[in-house]
C-alpha cells in the first residue's frame, strides 16, 4: 500500500492561476459562447433586414425606370420612406433584446438597476430630449407623408436658412435632402418649423414677365397664350405639362414697366424646367412682336433653384426647336 504524504499532496494540488484559467476557459466555452451567438445573430439580422430594405428600394427603383411614368407615385415614395424607417426600427429593437439577454448572462438583474437607471435617465434626459423630440416629428412627417424619396421641398429650420433640395432619405431622426450643387444637407426632423413639398401630386410653373409700360397690354396677352399653345404642343414639354400655360394678365404696375404673370401645372418637380424654358420662348415671342424687357428687368420664374448645367443644355436645344 502506497502512502501519499501531505507534501505530494501539496504538489498536486492546483495553483491558483490554473484555477483562474479553468474558470475563463468554462466561462467562454458556456456563456462567453451563448453572448458572441447572440451578437453575431443580431447582426446577420440587421444585414438581412437592411438587405430586403435595399432590395424593395431597387425593385421601387427598377419599375420606376421602366414604366412610362415621368415621376414617381406618391404612394411609392410613401411606401419606400415606410420601409426604411421599420427596417431602422427593427434593428433598434433587436439591438435592444440582445443588450437585455447580456445582461441576464452576466447576472444583473434588471430589477436592481431600476434606481441607477433613474438617476442615469434624468440626468441624460435634459440631452436625449432633443433626439426624442426628432424621433416624434419623424414619426409624424412619415405618419402624414409630409414629403418622401424624390420629392422636392423647402424646409424652414430653426435658427438657421431654409434648406432646399431634392429627399434622399428619410429615418426617424433626420431628413436627407440633396441640392443642386450636389450637397447633402442633414436636417434634425425636429428643428423643422415648416415644410413645403414642392412636388405634391403636382407643381405650378409661374413666370413673371416684365413689360415696358407703353407696350400693348392686349397683345401682351395674346402672344403669351400663343406662346402656351404652342409651348404645349412641343412633345418635349407635353408629356410634363397638365394643362396649357396661359396669362392671368396685369399683376403689379411700376413707373416704367407692367409685370404680366404667366402660369402653368405641371407634374410634381417638373416646374424649374418648365419654367426656365418657358421663359426662352416667351422673351423670344415678344421680341418678334417689337416688345421687348425693360433695362436691368428680367423674365422671373418664381421659386426655382439655380439652374444647372443639364438645364442650360436643354435651353440650348429649345432655343434650336
Amino acid at each position: 500500500m502506497t502512502v501519499t504524504s501531505g507534501a505530494d499532496l501539496l504538489a498536486a494540488a492546483p495553483s491558483p492561476t490554473e484555477i483562474l484559467i479553468g474558470r475563463v476557459y468554462v466561462w467562454l466555452a458556456t456563456n462567453g459562447l451563448e453572448i458572441v451567438i447572440w451578437i453575431l445573430g443580431a447582426v446577420l439580422l440587421a444585414r438581412v433586414i437592411r438587405w430586403f430594405a435595399g432590395k424593395y428600394a431597387n425593385r421601387v427603383e427598377s419599375r420606376f425606370s421602366t414604366s412610362d411614368l415621368i415621376v414617381q407615385t406618391e404612394d411609392a415614395k410613401h411606401r419606400r420612406a415606410l420601409v426604411d424607417v421599420v427596417a431602422w426600427s427593427l434593428i433598434v429593437g433587436i439591438a435592444i433584446v440582445v443588450i437585455v439577454h447580456i445582461l441576464g448572462v452576466f447576472g444583473i438583474p434588471l430589477s436592481g438597476l431600476t434606481g441607477p437607471t433613474a438617476v442615469i435617465g434624468a440626468a441624460l434626459g435634459f440631452g436625449a430630449q432633443r433626439i426624442v423630440q426628432d424621433i416624434l416629428a419623424g414619426f409624424f412627417v412619415v405618419a402624414e407623408k409630409q414629403y418622401g424619396y424624390g420629392d422636392v421641398v423647402n424646409l424652414t429650420v430653426t435658427g438657421n436658412a431654409p434648406a432646399e433640395g431634392t429627399v434622399e432619405d428619410v429615418t426617424l431622426r433626420v431628413t436627407k435632402l440633396r441640392t443642386t450643387e450636389g450637397e447633402v444637407i442633414t436636417v434634425p426632423n425636429g428643428q423643422i418649423i415648416k415644410a413645403t413639398n414642392l412636388s405634391k401630386d403636382w407643381a405650378r410653373a409661374v413666370v413673371d414677365v416684365p413689360v415696358p409700360s407703353e407696350a400693348d397690354i392686349g397683345l401682351v396677352n395674346d402672344t403669351l397664350d400663343r406662346v402656351g399653345r404652342q409651348f404645349y404642343e412641343l412633345p418635349r414639354w407635353h408629356d410634363l405639362l397638365l394643362d396649357a400655360p396661359s396669362s392671368l394678365g396685369v399683376i403689379s404696375l411700376e413707373l416704367d414697366s407692367i409685370t404680366v404673370r404667366m402660369v402653368t401645372r405641371t407634374l410634381p418637380g417638373k416646374q424649374f424646367e418648365v419654367g426656365r424654358a418657358l421663359r426662352v420662348h416667351i422673351i423670344r415671342a415678344l421680341a418678334r412682336e417689337g416688345i421687348t424687357v425693360p433695362a436691368g428687368r428680367e423674365v422671373q420664374a418664381a421659386g426655382g433653384p439655380p439652374a444647372t448645367l443639364a438645364d442650360q443644355v436643354g435651353r440650348d436645344r429649345d432655343g434650336d426647336e
